[in-house]
């Protein structure tokens, strides 16, 4: 049977912690913090659909600049729990470990176990473009650029509660996993560390994808053993499985 994993691409938009600071100019002024940041949105799609938002102001009860994240948290959580793959740009070191700060800090458990896949790091593995930000390589490769907003003006005005700020807060969320799906399918093949997609189901498809237009593409060795190399005809990434063996393993990504 062919079955694919979840795969659940994701950006997050938080609100900056306040403090207070004597020298606006010296390294490490901050002298102490009034309130700590807290999640203001996040934009979501599985792979393939369509994509969606929750904000702040879409729960009952909000009040502006509260700081108070919950009902948006346990959307947020809803989802990681129902996910098998996350994807996100500089997701290891922002999406995934914001998110869990505040699923942490409300108490709430562990969502199910998944597997990540940071667009950002994948980058940086295989290729030196002039700059890894999403909105560059968006730019660079032809899928458009990043909603223009007012810069901290835009977060700003949502601590506020303005919601011209909320419209275009969301508006640029939901463009950003727009534009991290394009460049997640861009970057695919490439992916050497990707979870083999190819687990979840009883019949050999592509680590990558999932597709099962697969090609025998010649040999390959290394100095003990020879392998069969497999091109994805789909998403073009390349795998590889042992020659003459009768194990029915799952291909693994070449």
């Amino acid at each position: 049977m062919e079955t694919k994993p979840r795969t659940l691409l994701i950006d997050l938009e938080t609100a900056p912690s306040l403090g207070y600071y004597f020298d606006l100019y010296k390294e490490g002024n901050i002298v102490a913090t009034k309130q700590e940041w807290y999640l203001l949105s996040f934009a979501y799609k599985w792979l393939g659909e369509t994509t969606k938002a929750f904000s702040l102001p879409d729960f009952k009860g909000y009040k502006p600049d509260s700081g108070n994240d919950l009902p948006l948290v346990k959307e947020l959580h809803k989802l990681f729990d129902e996910a098998d793959i996350i994807v996100a740009h500089n997701g290891d070191h922002f999406d995934i470990k914001k998110s869990n700060a505040r699923f942490a800090f409300h108490k709430l458990p562990p969502p199910s176990p998944y597997r990540t896949v940071d667009t950002l790091k994948a980058v940086r593995q295989f290729a030196a473009f002039t700059s890894n930000r999403l909105d560059a390589l968006a730019r660079h490769l032809g899928y458009g650029h990043k909603v223009v907003h007012t810069g901290i003006h835009l977060w700003m005005g949502c601590m506020s509660g303005d919601p011209e700020a909320w419209r275009l807060m969301v508006k640029y969320n939901k463009h950003d996993v727009e534009l991290l799906e394009k460049i997640y399918l861009h970057f695919l093949p490439w992916i050497k560390n990707h979870p083999n997609v190819g687990v979840y189901s009883t019949i050999k498809v592509c680590t990558r994808c999932g597709s099962t237009n697969i090609h025998r593409r010649g040999t390959q060795y290394n100095s003990t053993t020879a392998y069969q190399r497999l091109k994805c005809m789909t998403c073009k990434g390349w795998m590889r499985e042992i020659k003459n063996t009768l194990e029915t393993k799952p291909f693994v990504n070449a």
